[in-house]
């Protein structure tokens, strides 16, 4: 028993030897391998190039456009009142809010009745006032008459006079005639005087029914135009909105009743910052007519208009920043007072600048530029404007050379790249096939075993390259890669 039991614990401990053993060897053997892959895998250090689309620096003479918003405003636009109040007793047709009117159509009347009693009764008195005025030039016309009447009369007595003094003189008279001819040479002067002021007062009588009657032709007037004030007809071709009155219904005097808009007539308000309206501004200090395109966004086919700028407001605004200007419409069909729509406007040409996607500009207003090798240079330039995704750019030192068109963490000043270069019809230029090359039988095997050996990589890219290996021909790049990782 004893034998045994000893037996047993040696194989025991014999096991135990062996297990260890075989463990440690594994281990050994799973070192060397790691080691022995870390070192296939060491290459040499190799440069990245990195595609990027390139475009052409071209200067040229650019018009630089403006983006902003405005509104849409009537530059005409009337207060539609009931001069005087009444019962509406005539109404357009086409009086409610949308409605169209033309130039001097009616559009609603008052009851004319109280009015054209009182023209009636204003021309009944003009008429009496002008009566009068012709009987007083009648009356002045006879009291001349008898005014001429009396001077003759009175030269007669006068005459009459001087011979009884005569007679006198001679001793044939009588001092009693003499005094009864005086006193009817004296009588007849007094007619004259009285006939004259006959006639003062009846010019007088004419002056005061002049005046009358001017105050009758006044009053007359008035009553005419309250008559005509009865019916309100439109000042200009419009549309009507706002309309508060039904026929039937009482207006007071000087109530709006509705309100005309010229829809042909438009213009169109906008806000620009101050550095915006410093380029709309001529050399003399005055605004430039710059071109104005409108677009207002209705779905599937804008509605468009052009105009041009008129005119700025005299003050910023309260509460506002920057300034307000308007735009003279041309025809702008379709377009109404408030719609909300975005403008395009032409600044002054910009001379020698030309136009970059925004994205090739860094913050600190540089390009990268390909230059020998195709290696990247930064190159700073002056920035001009910018335009959406664009941006207009000037330099005298890019004159026909390339730029990196997309900015990417990765690019920098010395990078190489290989450029992606567009068409002259703005496509992108294919790139170039990558190069074959033509495997022996003994190194495609020894690739094949490697790739298949290769536990680190993924099995989608290991089914890739094995693939591409099983081809006759194998991209020289994929074989260089695969030789770089063999350290051969």
């Amino acid at each position: 028993m004893r034998f045994l039991r000893r037996s047993l614990v040696g194989l025991f401990l014999m096991s135990v030897t062996i297990g260890l053993l075989t463990f440690g060897g594994q281990m050994l053997r799973q070192s060397l391998e790691a080691r022995w892959a870390s070192e296939q895998q060491q290459r040499p250090a190799r440069e990245r190039v990195f595609a990027a689309n390139v475009v052409t620096f071209e200067p040229g003479t650019i018009t630089p456009v403006l983006e902003t918003f405005g509104e849409i405003r009537s530059r005409r636009s009337f207060a539609v009142r009931a001069p005087v109040g009444g019962t509406i007793v005539a109404l357009a047709e086409g009086f409610e809010d949308g409605g169209t009117v033309t130039a001097g159509q009616l559009l609603f009347r008052t009851d004319p009745r109280e009015a054209q009693s009182a023209l009636d009764v204003a021309q009944a008195e003009l008429d009496e006032a002008e009566a009068d005025l012709r009987d007083t030039r009648r009356a002045l016309a006879l009291a001349g008459d008898e005014v001429a009447a009396s001077e003759v009369q009175a030269n007669l007595r006068r005459q009459a006079l001087e011979r009884q003094q005569d007679l006198l003189k001679r001793g044939v008279g009588t001092e009693a005639a003499v005094e009864t001819a005086a006193l009817a040479a004296a009588s007849a002067d007094q007619a004259v005087i009285a006939r004259r002021q006959s006639v003062a007062q009846n010019e007088a009588r004419i002056d005061q029914i002049t005046t009358l009657i001017a105050r009758r032709n006044i009053a007359l007037s008035e009553a005419r135009r309250r008559l005509e004030d009865t019916e309100v007809r439109a000042e200009f071709s419009g549309t009507l909105s706002n309309t508060d009155i039904l026929q039937g219904g009482i207006v007071s005097a000087n109530q709006q009743v509705a309100t005309l808009v010229d829809t042909g007539d438009l213009e169109v308000s906008f806000r620009v910052s101050t550095a915006q309206f410093t380029r709309l501004i001529a050399e003399s200090g005055d605004l430039i007519d710059a071109p104005v395109r409108v677009s207002l966004d209705v779905g599937a086919d804008d509605l468009t208009a052009t105009g041009r700028i008129s005119r700025v407001s005299v003050e910023a605004g309260e509460g506002q920043t920057g300034r307000l200007l308007f735009a003279r419409l041309g025809a702008a069909p379709g377009f109404r007072p408030g719609d909300f729509v975005t403008l395009e406007i032409e600044e002054p040409a910009l001379n020698f600048v030309a136009t970059l996607p925004a994205a090739a500009l860094s913050a600190s207003q540089s390009v990268l530029v390909v230059g020998e090798e195709d290696r990247l240079e930064e190159v700073t330039v002056t920035l001009m404007r910018q335009q959406g995704d664009d941006v207009i750019v000037r330099s005298r030192e890019l004159i026909g050379r390339e730029i990196v068109a997309e900015r990417t963490p990765v690019l920098g000043a010395g990078i190489r790249i290989r450029p992606i270069r567009q068409n002259p019809d703005g496509s992108t230029a294919a790139p170039a096939e990558p190069e074959m090359v033509a495997l022996t039988p003994e190194v495609r095997a020894q690739m094949i075993a490697f790739v298949q050996g290769n536990k680190r990589m993924p099995e989608h890219a290991k089914e890739r390259i094995l693939n591409q290996l099983a081809q006759d021909k194998v991209p020289a790049q994929v074989v260089e890669r695969i030789q770089s990782r063999m350290g051969g």
